[in-house]
């Protein structure tokens, strides 16, 4: 019998995404896979949620990118334990990479660990990690065609954040149209609209988490 390579990497990362999850379930952790396109204000979003909500809730961050640790230095500096996953050119994170830095960041100790992916709408979205729920984030300059593009991303989300609501009036964006792309692949994601960089709209997105922690 021949295993396709392919086949061998998708079966290890699932042993290594149910050990996470099981990881997550034992410490009451809420780990969030938060997945979007570059430049979309991942780490902006977890910096301002770090900021307003550290002395409330213990928060860990790791981070993934193809090179640099600036996202894990930004999210230290904002008060919260972070590790940096380079890639060197994967366009995703993997359920092993994840575990592994699980204990960098002492995750038992936290009540909510965000997993900030690879810049990416495609990749990421095909592995899990073991995550308690996948955020998905859309930011306004991006355009709306987003979730028609890719369907498999949006439809995996327990949230989708669009982000940057600020510049809506600046920008050619059809807001209802992205709505009803979402709930045509997702009827049951919530949709929460906010601005990382102004605050709009983030305390409803605090009370999702908060909702989330508390079940």
């Amino acid at each position: 019998m021949k295993i396709s390579l392919g086949q061998k990497i998708l079966s290890r990362n699932e042993e290594c995404a149910q050990k996470n999850r099981e990881f997550f379930k034992k410490h009451k952790i809420l780990c969030l896979n938060v997945i979007s396109s570059p430049g979309a204000g991942k780490t902006s979003l977890l910096v301002r949620t770090i900021q307003d909500l550290k002395d409330q809730l213990k928060i860990g961050v790791i981070e993934g990118d193809l090179e640099t640790d600036n996202d894990a230095r930004k999210i230290l500096a904002a008060g919260a334990a972070a590790f940096q996953i380079e890639t060197k050119g994967a366009c995703h994170l993997s359920a092993e990479q994840v575990q592994n830095a699980l204990k960098m960041i002492e995750a038992e100790k936290m009540d909510l660990v965000f997993i900030e992916n690879v810049g990416n709408l495609v990749c990421p979205s095909a592995f899990d990690l073991g995550e308690s729920k996948r955020v998905v984030i859309l930011s306004i300059p991006e355009g709306d065609d987003k979730p028609a593009k890719y369907p498999g991303t949006f439809a995996g989300a327990s949230v989708v954040l669009i982000n940057k609501i600020d510049l809506l009036a600046h920008i050619e964006f059809n807001l209802q149209r992205v709505l009803a792309d979402i709930r045509t692949v997702n009827p049951t994601a919530q949709i929460l609209q906010l601005s990382a960089a102004v605050g709009e709209g983030m305390q409803n997105w605090y009370n999702w988490l908060k909702e989330q922690i508390e079940k």
